[in-house]
């Protein structure tokens, strides 16, 4: 109990002190009840240097730092370096006023997950439930449908329906690259899935491409039958342009229909100079100015992919050795992002991690995380320490100096 305290003391402290964040820890703190008999459950004791703290699906591990907390030797330059982050680790949340529960900033992908593998991706989803995950994406796509069976499978199994958010998504071009933006199409798709799934109502359904050709019309009409049954609770598109997305709300405001609530394009610290496949929309780098202009004006809900940028800030690739990756994934990452602009950006995040005695990763999802933007970050953590990790960078705290630094130097 007295570890506890100590932790509600510091977050309330924490978001005092950081209006940018107050929204997500007091979501965090309302899943909290520090008061409860059994909170204080720990997995250390007070004395050793690294505790953590449970209570139901909110993790804490309250992490005292190697130094004093406020200010740390190492500053790279006058306003960066600077360590004002806790001495806890937690995971922030969110909210979508369609839905009654709190979502973590942390989504975790789970694009492999199988039948074949199902013992082990059930352990990862069990750990990510731990550590306070509570949002799944997956696609119709994904597997051939072994993505949605496996984790229907373990929602089903485990009784946690309740306490997880679903997003999957319809509509992928076929295998052929012909567009599949139909009525027709998402309807067939989103039955499919809701079978699959063993779920009644998906939580987040976003179309997976768009197809400009496609009336808005026709889609928003579609998606809100849908919805008024039951089988959605909110959707809107992954891959779609913030301009198409416009387009489709105009239309619904006028004829009193549901909008898009939510958005999924790329966006991460590396901006991706190509994109992985066909049909892929980014809001990073200049190019994407406008469209995150609009998206900080009207706080849509982005659900960010590749946050991490497929792997490109996990410190493997480098400058002279990317002819050597032939892993499918590796390769896309190569195509992508491997150009000297991000190099520049690596390079600095590399050195403001060292100043604040954080992994290169967690610098890079911290930029993502503090972005003027109602953000989630997908992340596709394969061992319950990666996503450990990515819990810790939400505690990371970035100025708008370093922001700034690390994008331009």
């Amino acid at each position: 109990m007295r570890n506890s305290l100590r932790a509600a003391d510091e977050i309330s402290h924490f978001v005092r002190n950081d209006t940018s964040l107050s929204r997500d820890f007091a979501v965090a703190i309302r899943c909290l009840d520090f008061e409860k008999p059994g909170f204080g459950k720990t997995a250390n004791s007070l004395d050793k240097p690294e505790r953590a703290v449970y209570y139901n699906s909110t993790f804490i591990s309250v992490k005292p730092h190697a130094k004093p907390p406020s200010f740390r030797n190492g500053f790279l330059r006058d306003g960066v370096g600077a360590d004002t982050s806790p001495t806890f680790h937690m995971m922030r949340y969110g909210n979508i006023p369609q839905l009654e529960k709190p979502l973590s900033r942390l989504a975790q992908g789970i694009v492999t997950a199988s039948a074949e593998t199902a013992e082990q991706d059930f352990r990862m989803f069990d750990a990510v439930l731990e550590m306070g995950g509570t949002v799944f994406d997956t696609a119709h796509v994904y597997g051939q449908g072994e993505s949605e069976r496996t984790l229907g499978k373990w929602i089903h199994e485990r009784g946690v329906r309740e306490r997880v958010v679903i997003i999957t998504k319809g509509a992928h071009p076929n295998k052929d690259g012909i567009p599949r933006v139909t009525p027709q199409d998402i309807t067939q798709d989103l039955f499919e899935s809701l079978e699959r799934l063993c779920v009644e109502t998906i939580d987040l359904y976003l179309l997976h491409r768009d197809d400009p050709r496609v009336p808005v019309d026709e889609i928003v009409d579609v998606l809100n039958e849908h919805q008024r049954a039951g089988r959605i609770r909110v959707f809107g598109g992954s891959n779609w342009s913030h301009t198409r997305i416009q387009q489709a709300n105009a239309y619904a405001a006028a004829r009193g229909l549901a909008p898009f609530g939510i958005t999924s394009p790329n966006f991460s610290l590396a901006v991706q100079v190509e994109p992985p496949w066909d049909g892929c929309h980014s809001i990073g780098g200049e190019q994407g100015r406008a469209a995150r202009e609009w998206y900080a004006a009207t706080q849509l809900p982005i659900f960010a992919w590749s946050s991490l940028a497929g792997g490109f800030f996990s410190g493997r690739f480098r400058r002279d050795n990317l002819e050597t990756f032939t892993d499918y994934f590796d390769a896309l990452c190569v195509k992508s992002y491997c150009v000297e602009e991000n190099f520049a950006r690596l390079d600095r995040a590399q050195a403001l991690a060292q100043a604040k005695q954080v992994s290169l990763a967690q610098i890079a999802l911290a930029y993502v995380l503090h972005q003027p933007l109602n953000i989630f970050a997908l992340v596709g953590c394969r061992t319950p320490d990666e996503f450990r990790a990515n819990v810790e960078a939400c505690s990371v705290m970035l100025s708008a100096v370093e922001l700034d630094w690390l994008e331009t130097g």
